[in-house]
């Protein structure tokens, strides 16, 4: 996990300082290394000044290449292109066999392929990537700030506009850091996250900062400022038409309804998933799991072990009280798996002092319990000497497997009715079992 920042303005000039403080904000987020980039409009390959209409700043955690090669803002031949990235791109061997004949490469990062991609392909360099990202791209010979996020945003970008500057960030500390950001608070995004629990994308919790969308780039150039989709989940395009963001057109290569059998299914299935821990197993640093004894954190386990020389070091956090502590199946799942287990056991005082630390580190309000103890087992791990660490998270979104989708079901068969019936059976359901329609 790394973290990005940076700004553009047509109005303004800020200094080192400015970009550096808000780097800071970042440190958690990229312990190992910090890199600055200041240039001017108006200046021939992106040459670097203490201050400038455009900053690119990056707190770099390492994952692959380990090296100062690595270091980023990262540049192309001449500097004309400049990126600053957070995340990992998958199939950056296979780009960058590729790019090779075209391009000189001085590092074995990921990132690097970024920059030869954007250069080869311009901004369709997002359709090739398999990865998770967010990133920024300053085209000094276009005057072009670009902003994009992974298909399914993994990894979070926030932006701030207001008059002729925009900040960047991967998170909402490092805006406010910056010396032309307006602190006021949002009250329809406070309305949304007292209604779902969380503020949907592209809303933040303040007025005049957005979410970048999952699968958008985002332009600015010259003063204007656009978004356009380059993916989006096949089948969801036409629903989203109305969304504000071109692009939400099928993507290329989208399929229709499977045709397979269910057992021609499974097996692809799990070729797909065995692909996809095999690649997010390249790391230049110690990796391990966080096993919580479920149906996906263990399958992931047990797909890393086909991969690894050697035992994979697998997480698990458990509690004292025995009515909340479910450590036991974690324990399971390690001994048939033969794994190299860690279990974290926690008093409620422990667990308490280590959450009041989770909750400052929150940019916004969210009302999702299962982020306290996703961040406690990240916490240990990471004190345990484990960078990287994969997980099973989002199973359940991916398999419909939160009872709620089932409850869901019959109440869609509700949208032909007249809408001042349902707009009564809602309100009564509401007032009758608020607890249960939540869960």
């Amino acid at each position: 996990m790394c973290g990005i920042c940076g700004f553009v303005s047509s109005v303004n000039t800020y200094s080192v300082e400015t970009l550096r403080r808000m780097c800071l904000t970042l440190k958690h987020r990229g312990p190992d290394d910090e890199g600055v980039f200041i240039t001017r409009l108006d200046a021939p390959c992106s040459r670097p000044f203490d201050e400038g209409n455009v900053g690119l700043g990056h707190r770099r955690l390492s994952i692959i290449d380990l090296s100062a090669a690595g270091r980023q803002p990262m540049r192309n031949e001449d500097g004309s292109i400049r990126v600053v990235f957070n995340g990992e791109i998958y199939n950056f061997r296979e780009l960058r066999f590729g790019l090779e004949r075209n391009h000189l490469f001085r590092s074995r990062t990921d990132t690097e392929v970024l920059v030869h991609g954007y250069e080869e392909w311009g901004e369709r360099v997002f359709e090739r990537i398999n990865g998770m990202f967010a990133c920024a791209i300053w085209d000094s010979r276009a005057g072009r700030l670009l902003l994009a996020r992974d298909r399914l945003g993994i990894k979070p970008l926030y932006v701030y506009r207001h008059g002729g500057d925009l900040v960047f960030a991967s998170e909402l500390c490092a805006l406010r850091a910056h010396t032309a950001f307006m602190e006021e608070i949002d009250a329809a995004a406070l309305g949304q996250y007292l209604s779902f629990g969380y503020v949907p994308a592209p809303r933040s919790i303040f007025k005049r900062v957005e979410k970048i969308e999952p699968g958008v780039i985002a332009t600015w150039e010259k003063g204007n400022f656009s978004r356009k989709r380059f993916w989006e989940v096949p089948g969801l395009a036409a629903g989203l038409a109305g969304d504000g963001v071109p692009g939400s057109e099928a993507p290329p290569g989208a399929r229709g309804k499977y045709r397979g059998s269910f057992d021609e299914a499974l097996d692809e299935l799990e070729a797909l998933l065995d692909d996809a821990v095999g690649r997010r197993m390249i790391s230049d640093v110690p990796l391990g799991a966080f096993l919580s004894g479920g149906v996906d954190s263990s399958l992931v386990v047990a797909l890393m072990g086909r991969h690894a020389s050697r035992p994979v070091k697998t997480f698990s956090i458990g509690f004292r009280e025995r009515e909340f502590d479910e450590s036991s199946y974690a324990r399971r799942v390690a001994e048939h798996l033969g794994t190299d287990h860690t279990g974290f056991i926690l008093d409620s005082d422990e667990a308490r002092d280590l959450m009041l630390g989770a909750i400052q580190n929150f940019d916004e309000p969210i009302g999702d319990p299962s982020a306290l103890p996703t961040f406690l087992v990240s916490y240990l791990t990471r004190r345990s000497g484990i960078t990287v660490a994969l997980s099973g998270d989002g199973g359940d979104e991916l398999f419909c497997g939160y009872q709620r989708y089932g409850k869901m079901r019959p109440l869609m068969r509700c949208d032909a009715w007249p809408r001042a019936l349902r707009k009564g059976m809602f309100a009564a359901a509401a007032r009758l079992l608020p607890g249960r329609l939540a869960r």
